[in-house]
């Protein structure tokens, strides 16, 4: 006995879905009218001898005219409608009916006319539905025998009555399901912003209450401490206005969180004029830094400018995380093109904080200042040097416009 396998489905191979359904609907219901349409056809063609003197050889042409604008019942029905009436307003006067039959046209090219009609009403434009409603009326009124005129005029008026109400009831569901739809996106966006708003909570809890303790001990300690040397007080310092720069960070980020979508009103975001006083601080909290700065800042955009900072930012920090007392050299060129930025530290000088993971462990300094340069067009690589050192380098167009709509600081 053989056992068979079922294996996974081909590359190629595409799945029935709702597309695919629909493909299929509307393939049968072409063949549908195809079909219909022959068949009027032919019950037309051989019956038009009963109903109308018409030459042997134009027979087909006259059983044409009144079968096949069938066809068009779905692609243009108008269309389909405008032959159709045409040829019912010649025909009577081409060609006169037999002694028994007294109605103007033959079943079929009634019928025919009458669908066409009832599909210009649930389908066509209102100016055209009236055309067609007054001019069908109008025919039948005219040409319809003895005094059934006025009953076919009103059955029409009634038939097209009923094509706009189905109409009317369809737009109705149409509309309603659009605006489920939209009463759906808008939970989900409340949602969205409720959640927003719970991780601003957590992150207010976790992370500001935190550091503002931590700034008020390094600015109360020289104060509450006697043996404090006047460096000790500058390094206080220097940590209270480190800290006070990332709680004003912090609450920009927890006012963006916190927007229900309008505009949020935050401190400016750092840029180039900002750089120095990043370098500064740097060199206050213990890096060995030297530093080449050319070019003019103002050059650039604001969000090329934002990029560059944080780049710098996170460099830096990186460097003090996982190679303590290395020496670092910035070097960055302003241009207006692009802007070049390179961070390069010597090998540690001392043991790192063993409670630090380096970047391959799971950190995300490196993979986060790519995709900042990246969301701006520009490009960031890194290397570790022959010495022991490491090597971050940025390329950082110059004019990139801050796209709508988006916020002025991304997640780091």
């Amino acid at each position: 006995m053989t056992n068979h396998v079922v294996g996974p489905a081909e590359p190629g191979a595409v799945s029935a879905g709702p597309r695919s359904k629909r493909l299929n609907s509307s393939r049968f219901l072409a063949a549908l009218v195809v079909f219909v349409s022959t068949i009027l056809f032919a019950i037309a063609w051989p019956t038009l001898h009963v109903t109308h003197r018409v030459p042997v050889g134009v027979q087909p042409v006259i059983a044409g005219l009144a079968a096949l604008p069938f066809l068009l019942v779905r692609s243009n029905p108008a269309l389909g409608w405008a032959i159709s009436a045409a040829g019912a307003l010649v025909i009577p006067l081409a060609y006169e009916r037999t002694g028994d039959f007294d109605f103007p046209w033959q079943m079929v090219h009634v019928l025919v006319l009458i669908v066409l009609l009832l599909t210009v009403s649930t389908r066509s434009s209102l100016p055209v539905v009236a055309v067609a409603w007054a001019s069908t009326a109008l025919l039948f009124y005219i040409d319809a025998p003895g005094q059934d005129g006025a009953g076919w005029a009103v059955a029409l008026t009634v038939l097209v009555s009923l094509g706009l109400l189905v109409r009317w009831l369809a737009l109705s569901r149409r509309q309603l399901a659009a605006e489920e739809e939209t009463s759906e996106l808008e939970r989900a966006r409340r949602a969205i912003l409720e959640e927003k708003a719970r991780i601003a909570r957590d992150l207010h809890d976790v992370v500001a209450h935190h550091m503002s303790m931590v700034v008020v001990q390094a600015q109360s300690a020289p104060y509450r401490l006697d043996s404090v040397s006047d460096e000790a007080k500058t390094e206080f310092e220097s940590i209270g206005a480190t800290g006070r720069e990332a709680l004003n960070e912090i609450r920009g980020l927890l006012g963006v969180l916190r927007s229900d979508g309008k505009t949020v009103e935050r401190a400016p975001q750092p840029g180039t004029s900002e750089i120095e006083d990043l370098l500064d601080g740097s060199v206050r909290a213990g890096i060995s830094l030297s530093r080449s700065v050319s070019g003019d800042p103002s050059v650039i955009t604001e969000v090329a400018g934002l990029t560059v900072y944080r780049i710098l930012q996170e460099s830096l920090a990186n460097a003090s995380r996982h190679s303590p007392g290395a020496h670092v050299h910035v070097s960055i060129d302003f241009a207006a093109a692009a802007t070049s930025l390179v961070v390069a530290n010597g090998p540690a000088t001392s043991a790192p904080d063993p409670d630090t993971p380096p970047e391959s462990s799971g950190g995300n300094g490196i993979s986060g200042m790519r995709d900042r340069a990246g969301a701006v067009g520009g490009t960031l690589d890194t290397r570790h040097l022959d010495d022991g050192g490491f090597e971050v380098r940025a390329h950082i167009p110059g004019g990139v416009p801050l796209p709508p709509g988006t916020p002025n600081e991304a997640a780091d």
